[in-house]
């Protein structure tokens, strides 16, 4: 998201001829849109994203879990 983020401030940057980024190339004001797709792509293609997903639903489950137990009185194992 944050690369995505710059590519547009440096894109806007670019068409209204601010500052420095100006002068540069479009390449290298493109550079963090293609720099964003290679992110995804590995996240992808290695199971970061899922992994992150099922850590996220297991936190939520635990908390749930957790408010349950201690709503009945009993004290909750943290591990």
């Amino acid at each position: 998201m944050y690369l995505l983020i710059a590519g547009m401030v440096l894109m806007l940057l670019k068409y209204l001829q601010i500052g420095f980024v100006a002068e540069l190339s479009w390449w290298w004001v493109l550079s963090p849109f293609a720099l964003a797709v290679a992110w995804w792509a590995w996240a992808d293609a290695t199971g970061y994203t899922k992994r992150k997903a099922m850590e996220k639903m297991d936190q939520k489950k635990q908390d749930r879990i957790d408010k349950q137990r201690e709503a009945l009185g009993i004290k909750s194992r943290r591990r």
